[in-house]
């Protein structure tokens, strides 16, 4: 079983971040009736599913339907977001079972105008309070090691020490680790700026463990299995979930050399030494 399986149901976005993976894959949006077979497929497998890998789901011409998929398959719903839809799409969170929603904020830095920064804070901190009686919130600011964004992390600290009634010196405090707790069932999520892995990218692992195969995977929108949620590219693809059995997918040589490499903390494919994330030693 894995603790949870991304499903790329679009790998368009309304934003275009600096930070962010550049895709050479197609424009697409993932027919329902192609989720419902994702899903079914590997129920067997994980009853958490996280709708994205690249992408801004809420584009999802079919989201409703996509989720109505879910609850009817009683899987436990996990959306990433960057917040920009989200005033549009109260009443969906609002009547669906979401589990979990993540918004990252730092990506409104690029993509609005800092005058609008204020407004699109509280609109965001506003539903954030009105859905959290049923659904997890995490606030996302992974762009802290960043000195260029400054003004935009003291706005927005500020402006969440305003709505939650709290100090600014308790969304600093380094023994409370990368996550504080806003309000019940709201936490700020803070984090350096994350280096996507890319083919051919400068190494920066020689040896390292993963979460890769062993806690997740990722399904991309034309239905490319891949190992983690950070090959958006498709570049270590395993098989694919519309012609073949999740199952055999998993015992292909590709992933049973990673998995066994990273259980002994080695990196059997050059992708993944560019690749920012790592599990300790």
């Amino acid at each position: 079983m894995f603790k949870k399986i991304y499903i790329e149901i679009t790998n368009s976005c309304n934003f275009h971040c600096s930070f962010c993976f550049t895709t050479s894959q197609p424009p697409r949006f993932m027919p329902v009736k192609d989720f419902h077979t994702i899903v079914r497929k590997i129920k067997p497998f994980t009853s958490y599913i996280y709708l994205h890998v690249l992408g801004e789901p809420f584009l999802h011409p079919h989201i409703e339907d996509i989720l109505n998929v879910a609850e009817q398959e009683g899987m436990n719903v996990n959306i990433t977001t960057n917040g920009s839809l989200l005033n549009n799409q109260k009443e969906l969170l609002l009547n669906h079972s979401i589990r979990q929603l993540n918004i990252s904020l730092h990506d409104a830095e690029e993509n609005i105008p800092s005058t609008n920064w204020e407004s699109f804070f509280e609109n965001i901190f506003n539903i954030a309070m009105e859905i959290s009686a049923k659904t997890y919130v995490n606030l996302r600011l992974w762009n802290i090691d960043n000195l260029v964004s400054g003004k935009f992390n003291s706005l927005c600290k500020e402006k969440i020490a305003e709505k939650f009634q709290l100090s600014p010196d308790e969304l600093t405090q380094p023994e409370k680790g990368n996550s504080i707790k806003l309000a019940n069932h709201i936490f700020l999520q803070q984090s350096p700026k994350f280096q996507w892995p890319t083919e051919n990218g400068e190494p920066l692992f020689e040896n390292k463990s993963c979460y890769a195969l062993r806690d997740h995977i990722a399904i991309l929108a034309g239905g490319e299995v891949v190992p983690c949620c950070l090959d958006a590219g498709g570049s270590l693809k395993l098989g694919n979930i519309f012609t073949e059995e999740l199952s055999d997918i998993l015992m292909c040589e590709r992933a049973t050399k990673m998995k066994q490499g990273f259980r002994q903390h080695k990196i059997t494919e050059p992708f993944c030494k560019t690749c920012g994330f790592s599990v300790a030693l």
